[in-house]
């Protein structure tokens, strides 16, 4: 493989990473937010639909590693008491 291929490979992963890096902190945003209101919500004053969804989101944000849900409360200053 000639330098200049190597260096175009090079230049096309660091972009493909950074794109990668940018879509993972709007995905933290999203997610503690989402954590957020969830942490906030009073089931009993819901529709019961409303409960099912805010149900399936709150399982599926429970199903982040511990260090990236962090990461997610970090990313909108959001803090869950348990």
């Amino acid at each position: 493989m000639s330098n200049t291929q190597q260096i175009a490979e090079s230049n096309m992963l660091r972009a493909e990473l950074e794109l990668l890096m940018k879509e993972r902190e709007t995905l933290l945003i999203i997610a503690g937010a989402a954590a957020g209101l969830i942490a906030e919500l009073n089931t009993a004053d819901l529709p019961i639909r409303t409960v099912e969804a805010a149900d399936l989101l709150a399982t599926t944000i429970n199903k982040l590693p511990e260090e990236s849900l962090q990461d997610a409360l970090n990313a909108v200053h959001a803090t869950i008491d348990h």
